[in-house]
């Protein structure tokens, strides 16, 4: 790859990784509030998003990047007092994850690119199971409706 692209690849790697650190922030707050029958699926995205976090810390280490921190906290989109809001929250989590899974699609090349296009299903079928609706393009649509993508996307 080309300089340019490295850059623009890292800066998509970020994203990524930002809007993993606030998905482990997210569930959270969702495992604290799912009601039980729901615990397993909840345990289960978390850990998955725990899992790319760290994937995508060493990836950005490995192309000579700093990794962008956590942050201490993130606010909330909406209070999530019940299981009903915390249903919610996971799903709105998950599109915002296939939000930026698109982007590092659409960033980078190879097994990289398998990579995030992996991460992107993988966050649109978590996004139909919690909300039980699916879209034609996930992460795509997502896109569309918001504002170019920051640093630090909002749990």
């Amino acid at each position: 790859m080309s300089g340019g692209t490295d850059k623009q690849e890292l800066r998509a790697l970020q994203a990524a990784l930002a809007a993993e650190h606030a998905a482990v922030y997210g569930y959270g707050v969702v495992g604290g509030r799912i009601r039980e029958g729901r615990r397993a699926e909840a345990r289960s995205a978390y850990d998955a998003h725990r899992a790319r976090r760290d994937a995508l810390t060493r990836r950005v280490r490995d192309l000579g990047g700093t990794p962008v921190a956590a942050a201490a906290a993130y606010a909330l989109p909406f209070p999530v007092p019940d299981s009903g809001a915390a249903v919610r929250f996971a799903t709105e989590l998950e599109e915002r994850v296939a939000g930026v899974y698109s982007d590092l699609v659409r960033a980078t090349g190879g097994e990289q690119r398998r990579s995030a296009a992996e991460a992107l299903r993988e966050a649109a079928v978590r996004a139909v199971r919690w909300s039980g609706e699916s879209v034609a393009f996930p992460g795509l649509a997502e896109r569309a409706a918001t504002a170019p993508p920051s640093s630090a996307p909002t749990a």
